[in-house]
């Protein structure tokens, strides 16, 4: 059979379901990558044999939440699955849904039921749903669609079998649209029908609906659009809005029996009840921010203990490993370098996972959705709407994903927005700094018995980012231009009592994510501090003790004279001599060139700080017993022999890294979701630029 002749079955997906695992066990080594026409997208396709020997040709399409584009990614996809005459028009399509947001998931799948084309319904990820308290009946979906509905694990294969015995026996019935098109605007369809010898209802819908950011439909057609629009009064937005309520609506009444959750569910009438007061205008945001009261307490004042005890055991054993082991390059870099490098990571566990066990129980309890709903008339004045919070909040624990949840804004203007303030939003790898520095310059004092100093700081900064962010985004609804509307229509799903194991899941796979992630950068880049920090131009290093006597003339103890020993030959070390460098430019902020390291090494990422420092300090420091925290409160200002880490410096550095940049990998994924440098060179000079004035004023208010 000749490729044209050969059947095409098309994968389509939301980002992130497994539909890539499942194209690799489909086709395996049998795929070749290219790019789509006139547009630099890739185009994965390849093929696989049927159990019936038939051979069929996979296209794999691009990651989308919906049909209607926001990028040239997703334009794509419609283009292929509306227009018949594309050389890539499948004949069947296999819409791959992620089971365990499977609500979210289903609402690509009803568009593309309605553009009929026979369509095969896979739910993947099974393993993860039966461990949410989630139970599908496929069977039962299957007959509530009238398609073909499969459980899989696409990462394993499993299903892969059934897959392929369903895409055999295909067949194209007519299936009533999920979303009548042509009830809502029966004149405009028709004319687009017939204009465009078109037969689909939907597809003459999406057509009027996209011909103003589609760039693929040509100037003629969109012009004929435009006056069909206008003719009959085609009303868009209130359209669109229509469209999703009836499809969510449409998507309750299918799974009604089909999916069960094994959990407890509030009735309806408490759900309303907590409703009226969760989300009242004024009681919402003061339940809110006293939720946000309470995590940021809390993170103070249930993690010090623990903290305390894994300073306390890195510090024993970094000292155990100096005194046990020969003395030799590998001893000192072992425990000057890598032990306490990851010592300063691994201390903020605690922290990390009391923050997370928050962020789950409010998802878990569905009242983060009323957060969204409770913010959007707030995001709406500066540019942004409610779905802007999600990537907010998340923001919180990673830029990264957050940045790439703003794939579900589909007004270009308000994602563009959201994109770069997310970087603003204090995220997790920050927490480190921001309690470490905390801890130096704040004391751990209660006002009125209750609120712990401390807690109030940091929840303080975390309020300063959040500020910032909507500040900046006003600032860029003025200065982006766009005719662009967008409205927020979203469910909000009953309460349910969290379910623990799912907390407890979350905190360990979070703090897992954190430690070892972060934890590849930090060993590289203690290793790489540790031999700057060791070595050094000329003799200084070999003869530190001669030029240390010849330029001394007090008499002073041997451990005195050993420590401005091993302050000198840090001074004149490679990373003493690149931290002199920049220092000129940081001593405005209060900051010595010690401090200029880390900032540079931290914007790999933000948690580098905590352990540069350590690192840093545990070579110029004899006291091998020493935590990290005592070695920093000891840290002297030459200058004014006053602590270096005092309030001005402590708070200058604070608020310095709430504003800059967080890091190379928020750079790279702002560069991805807006293709190009323009946008992430912007955010890094803006963001770095607020960050060292807003430094330098509170140093000067404070000094």
């Amino acid at each position: 059979m000749a490729i044209g002749d050969m059947r095409k079955i098309a994968l389509v997906g939301n980002p992130n379901s497994g539909k890539s695992s499942l194209f690799n066990h489909l086709t395996g080594l049998n795929q070749k990558i290219g790019n789509f026409p006139g547009v630099t997208v890739d185009k994965k396709t390849g093929f696989t044999t049927l159990p019936n020997g038939e051979k069929v040709e996979i296209i794999d399409l691009p990651g989308t939440y919906s049909i209607y584009p926001n990028s040239k990614d997703e334009r794509i996809v419609f283009d292929i699955l509306a227009n018949k005459a594309h050389s890539l028009h499948p004949d069947a399509v296999v819409v791959i849904v992620d089971a365990s947001n499977f609500k979210r998931n289903l609402l690509l799948f009803t568009q593309i039921h309605d553009l009929d084309i026979p369509v095969i319904l896979a739910l993947n990820m099974m393993d993860i749903v039966e461990k949410t308290g989630l139970s599908i009946d496929a069977e039962k979906l299957s007959k509530e669609l009238g398609v073909p509905v499969l459980p899989m694990k696409a990462r394993s294969g499993k299903g892969l079998d059934l897959l392929k015995e369903t895409i055999s026996g295909l067949q194209h019935n007519k299936r009533k649209p999920i979303f009548d098109a042509k009830a809502h605007a029966p004149e405009a369809i028709e004319a687009v029908k017939s204009s465009f010898d078109i037969d689909n209802d939907y597809v003459a819908y999406q057509l009027i609906q996209q011909h103003k950011i589609n760039d693929s439909i040509a100037d003629e057609d969109k012009a004929k659009l435009e006056s069909i629009e206008g003719n009959f009064k085609f009303s868009k937005d209130e359209l669109r809005r229509k469209e999703t309520l009836e499809r969510y609506a449409a998507i309750n009444e299918f799974i009604n029996g089909s999916v069960k959750e094994n959990f407890t569910v509030l009735p309806k009438r408490i759900t309303d009840t907590l409703d009226k007061v969760f989300t009242h205008k004024i009681w919402g945001y003061a339940i809110f921010i006293s939720i946000l009261f309470l995590i940021f307490q809390s993170i103070f004042a249930w993690a010090t203990i623990p903290m305390d005890l894994i300073d306390l055991v890195f510090s024993e054993f970094s000292s155990w490993v100096s005194t046990t082991l020969p003395d030799s390059m590998l001893t000192n870099l072992l425990a000057d370098g890598i032990i306490p490098g990851i010592g300063g990571i691994v201390i903020f566990i605690p922290q990390i996972a009391i923050l997370f066990a928050f962020i789950s129980i409010l998802e878990e309890t569905g009242y983060m959705s009323r957060v969204v709903f409770l913010m959007d008339k707030i995001m709406r004045k500066v540019g942004l709407n409610g779905k802007s919070v999600v990537p907010l909040i998340s923001g919180v624990a990673c830029a990264i994903p957050a940045i790439m949840a703003t794939r579900t804004i589909e007004n270009w203007k308000e994602r563009l927005i959201t994109i770069f303030v997310t970087p603003f939003m204090s995220c997790s790898a920050r927490l480190p700094v921001y309690t470490i520095l905390i801890a130096l310059i704040i004391p751990n004092k209660y006002v009125l018995g209750v609120f712990n100093l401390q807690g109030l700081a940091l929840m303080g900064l975390y309020l300063l980012g959040f500020l910032m962010a909507i500040i900046s985004a006003g600032v860029m609804k003025l200065i982006l231009k766009t005719k662009e509307r967008s409205f927020l229509v979203m469910e909000l799903p009953t309460y349910k009592a969290p379910r623990w194991a799912n907390v407890g899941l979350t905190m360990v796979e979070k703090s897992k994510t954190f430690v070892f992630e972060a934890g590849k950068i930090i060993l590289a880049i203690s290793i790489i501090l540790w031999v700057l920090a060791s070595y050094g131009p000329g003799d200084h290093q070999e003869n530190a003790r001669n030029y240390v006597l010849e330029q001394t003339t007090d008499q002073l103890s041997e451990e005195e004279i050993e420590n401005k020993v091993q302050s000198y030959k840090l001074e004149h070390s490679y990373a003493g001599i690149f931290g002199k460098a920049i220092e000129p430019a940081i001593r405005p902020l209060g900051y010595d060139w010690k401090i200029g390291i880390a900032l540079i090494t931290s914007f790999a990422a933000r948690e580098v700080f905590v352990s540069t420092m350590a690192t840093i300090y545990s070579i110029g420091d004899t006291d091998e017993e020493a935590t990290i925290k005592s070695r920093l409160r000891l840290e002297v200002n030459p200058e004014t022999g006053k602590a270096r880490y005092d309030l001005p410096t402590g708070m200058s550095l604070l608020v310095f890294y709430v504003f800059a940049m967080q890091c190379m990998s928020t750079l790279a994924v702002v560069y991805r979701e807006t293709k190009g440098w323009k946008w992430p060179m912007l955010q890094l000079i803006i963001m770095t630029g607020i960050a060292y004035l807003s430094a330098l004023l509170v140093y000067n208010l404070l000094s």
